[in-house]
């Protein structure tokens, strides 16, 4: 392999290098890092970490050489990389700013231009401190802007799509569906003009609340107080025309209520899952996530492209509305003790002993 980059002294050439990766010799950290294809990642001569193979290695002056070059540090690296995460941070927050003060969304390379980076390496960098790509993080800005200019009092749909950054209304009446979970109209009107069906049953775990828009379920809330649930879903909807249930919902009812008691038949109903673009990939993640299994926190960070998102994955739990069939209970701590579940780690507990206990019946 021919030299990649030079360094003086007696690190000067690749075969030096390598020689000092396998030896791991620490008086090497101050010459150069090495990079591994396979992996994306970097580190020093001297760190701890698992030998690569000879023909995946390629050699950098500094981790900001690397990094330019779209490597991120390895964990076991991560130390001499600090300054290096916080200039990366400033440079995105001041990218996140730029997007929030546009009346239309930048354009990715322009967003690289600006942060002196590639527009692949930036991509990269940017979905790992926000845990969003720029174009999802512009779209759940909009989506924000869109929200607060409607709920102002004697709001124009007119006028609250020209400040929320969309140029015509065909686009924004195309979006406003995934953006608001109903028409822009009825959403500023507080969810007036929408109905939601709803009943109220019992299951093992307590009461149990279904609710359901034209689109599908919409909540499923669990408590010992069916008074407390229907709160919840008028704070949830609070100008939306809630009806009863007929029979025929009663029978989605108890369907619903078959499936809390055995998760793993699956549930095959239509959900109207609203939140953010990151609040989606964290439930979508947690969808995947099989009966009987769990998963930590900073295992679905990673899952999403988000090692850094740890907490913002715990607020997306704790925000999920639809208890089971988004199962938040199959996320843990890393060391396997159960925390952070909004109907009770009790239940939590009960519905993972009872998914472990029908895949060892399976």
């Amino acid at each position: 392999m021919k030299p990649t980059h030079t360094a003086p002294g007696p690190y000067a050439t690749d075969d030096a290098r390598w020689r000092a990766i396998v030896e791991r010799d620490a008086g090497a950290d101050a010459h150069f890092v090495y990079a591994v294809r396979s992996t994306g990642v970097y580190a020093r001569p001297g760190a701890a970490a698992r030998r690569p193979r000879r023909e995946n290695v390629e050699f950098f002056s500094s981790p900001q050489e690397a990094e330019a070059a779209g490597y991120r540090a390895s964990r076991r690296d991560a130390a001499p990389s600090a300054k290096g995460r916080g200039d990366r941070a400033l440079l995105i927050a001041r990218a996140c700013q730029i997007i929030e003060s546009a009346d239309t969304p930048p354009s990715l390379d322009a967003l690289a231009r600006q942060a002196g980076m590639s527009s692949f390496h930036f991509h990269r960098v940017f979905k790992a401190e926000t845990g969003l790509t720029p174009k999802a993080y512009a779209a759940a800005h909009r989506a924000r802007r869109l929200r607060e200019h409607l709920a102002e009092p004697g709001a124009s749909v007119t006028r609250a799509l020209y400040d929320a950054g969309f140029n015509s209304s065909s686009p924004f009446y195309e979006a406003s569906g995934s953006l608001l979970g109903m028409r822009p109209g009825d959403y500023r009107r507080g969810g007036a003009g929408s109905v939601i069906r709803f009943a109220v049953a019992q299951c093992s775990l307590g009461a149990i609340l279904v609710a359901c828009s034209q689109r599908g379920i919409c909540a499923i809330l669990i408590d010992d107080d069916p008074e407390v649930l229907v709160r919840d879903l008028q704070d949830r909807f609070p100008k939306a025309e809630l009806v009863g249930g007929d029979a025929a919902f009663e029978a989605l009812v108890a369907r619903v209520v078959g499936f809390v008691e055995a998760p793993s038949i699956g549930l095959d109903l239509p959900l109207d899952i609203r939140g953010t673009a990151f609040q989606q990939r964290v439930w979508q993640a947690l969808r995947d996530i099989p009966p009987g299994d769990t998963a930590s926190y900073s295992d679905i960070a990673r899952r999403i492209g988000a090692p850094n998102a740890v907490r913002a994955v715990g607020r997306a739990c704790g925000a999920n509305a639809i208890a089971v069939a988004i199962p938040c209970h199959r996320v843990v701590r890393r060391d396997g003790d159960l925390t952070g579940y909004r109907w009770g780690i009790e239940r939590k507990r009960e519905l993972l002993r009872r998914e472990a206990g029908q895949r060892e019946a399976s």
